[in-house]
């Protein structure tokens, strides 16, 4: 992995390049009984299904909504853009819809300092992620409408190729695999040929459970992989680990074979206020997190994209693992101060 990150010398321009879906947060706090109703989890994410389509006007009609950009993958990539803090550092590849929401998002992640190589189409909207929001913590269910529609063809587009080119790291989210994992593949085999880091993130439970054979497809490319407790126990109960152990599955997971034979994995699981678990290399390691006053959290939303981000900005810069670890947990601790994952307009 440090190879991949490189001794950063030089400008970062283009260091940074995430695949993934683009979605517009619909949030709003809520109660327990909205929730209940839509048979959704608090802390869980899901992918609407038909029963689950009136909670987004339900929301908009009965709640005070704010719209905020949003998709895992590009809320990593706009934190990390943040945290690098050097302009065009950050590149972002997904499909949003020809329509309002989709110039907003373009508009918004520009305006973060990412270059937006959105694949448009025609016929879907863009894609929508209702997040209800209940004593701060929170529950997604996400409407990926056109962000379903991404397509290979575009990766191998001249624009996105040039940036994939100039990346040290690759960055999708799990949530990918539902889409585009011939995509997620492709960006992987690049890395391994490039000695590049390739990262990706279990995501949610139900990746673990139900995408598990696209899971593994994509994961000997990964040199990084990121989770938090409920995703990893869910991996170690679809693949059978004899131990639930947050630092056995992670220590699993790190030592599963890598297409390129030689590169060693990076296993990152979070737990929330609990410490961040780092295996490699055959450890296990232990990182605190620091505390944040339970009067300033606004709300848990995107507090693990935002680790994610911080995280990778600091391996851009050829940062240690305890670094890259306290630069993601710094993200983190900013996220929950505010509503959605919402980056500073300056450091």
């Amino acid at each position: 992995m440090a190879s991949a990150a490189s001794t950063a010398a030089g400008s970062l321009k283009g260091a940074i390049l995430g695949l993934g879906n683009p979605l517009l947060d619909i949030s709003a706090e809520t109660t327990m009984d909205t929730v209940t109703k839509y048979g959704l989890k608090m802390g869980d994410a899901a992918l609407a299904e038909d029963k689950h389509l009136p909670l987004y006007s339900e929301l908009v009609e009965k709640h005070d909504v704010k719209y905020i950009a949003g998709g895992a993958t590009q809320n990593s990539i706009r934190v990390a853009q943040w945290k690098v803090g050097e302009a065009g550092a950050t590149a972002f590849v997904g499909c949003v819809g020809k329509d309002d929401f989709g110039a907003k998002l373009r508009e918004a992640a520009t305006a973060d300092g990412v270059q937006v190589l959105y694949r448009e189409d025609e016929e879907k909207p863009t894609g929508t992620c209702a997040v209800l929001v209940v004593d701060k913590e929170r529950s997604l269910c996400a409407n990926l409408a056109a962000a379903n529609e991404y397509k290979v063809e575009h990766f191998n587009s001249e624009p996105v190729q040039a940036a994939l080119a100039a990346a040290r790291i690759v960055y999708s989210a799990g949530f990918h695999l539902t889409v585009s994992p011939e995509a997620m593949e492709l960006a992987g085999k690049h890395c391994v040929a490039e000695g590049k880091t390739f990262a990706m993130n279990l995501s949610a439970p139900f990746l673990c459970s139900f995408f598990k054979d696209q899971m593994h497809r994509v994961l000997p490319y990964a040199t990084l992989v990121f989770g938090n407790e409920t995703e990893a126990e869910a991996y170690a109960e679809a693949n059978g680990l004899a131990s639930k152990a947050v630092a056995d599955v992670a220590k699993h997971i790190a030592a599963l074979p890598l297409a390129s034979g030689a590169s060693a994995r990076v296993v990152c699981i979070t737990q929330g206020v609990d410490p961040v678990v780092v295996a490699h290399d055959g450890t296990v390691e232990e990182f605190a997190v620091p505390t944040v006053p339970a009067e300033e959290i606004v709300d848990l939303n995107g507090a693990g994209d935002a680790f994610v981000g911080g995280y990778l900005a600091a391996l851009a810069q050829g940062k240690s693992i305890p670094e890259c670890v306290t630069c993601g947990n710094d993200a983190a601790s900013h996220i929950i101060r505010v509503s959605g994952c919402v980056v500073p307009t300056s450091e």
